[in-house]
């Protein structure tokens, strides 16, 4: 499965009053990721034209993109400590103007997983807002980054079938 790791260093800032790292650290984790992977140069064989070109120069010039969900399944408690931890990042499923990433946070030998993410994006039209097709160079370069659904314990499946209302948090 294609993936990229990048490693990010903890501060000890991130630890909340509970001593583990806070809930927020962690969507913050997934976006320096996705960030960092929008910066790799694309290379001779994805834009032969503009190898250095990166998915972030790419999509600037036909729009933005919003975040329009996201999920996090936490696995174990992270406290402070002075080893980076890794996220690693891949594209879980493409759509017509959308797109999604899968994110595993972990220890540098992947054994340690803290949490399981997945976050879908939006590409958008900067002045109005409303959803734009993705480009062919754009669909080209995720799916280079293509890889398995995010193995979390419960499918969205099984959680539409739950008996809970997500949009109220209710049971029914």
């Amino acid at each position: 499965m294609p993936m990229n790791r990048f490693p990010i260093q903890l501060r000890f800032g991130d630890e909340d009053s509970n001593g583990h790292v806070n809930n927020v650290r962690f969507i913050q984790f997934l976006e320096e990721a996705r960030v960092r992977l929008s910066l790799l140069p694309l290379g001779a064989e994805i834009s032969p034209a503009a190898p250095a070109d990166t998915f972030r120069s790419v999509t600037s010039r036909t729009g933005m993109t919003l975040v329009a969900h996201q999920e996090i399944e936490y696995r174990a408690p992270l406290v402070y400590r002075q080893e980076p931890v890794w996220v690693e990042v891949w594209v879980t499923a493409i759509g017509g103007s959308s797109l999604t990433y899968g994110f595993r946070i972990v220890d540098e030998d992947g054994g340690m997983v803290y949490a399981l993410a997945e976050s879908t994006l939006v590409m958008a039209d900067a002045q109005t807002g409303r959803p734009t097709a993705l480009s062919d160079v754009q669909v080209r370069v995720l799916e280079s980054w293509r890889g398995d659904p995010v193995p979390f314990r419960r499918s969205t499946r099984s959680k539409a079938n739950d008996g809970v209302s997500a949009s109220a948090g209710v049971t029914r």
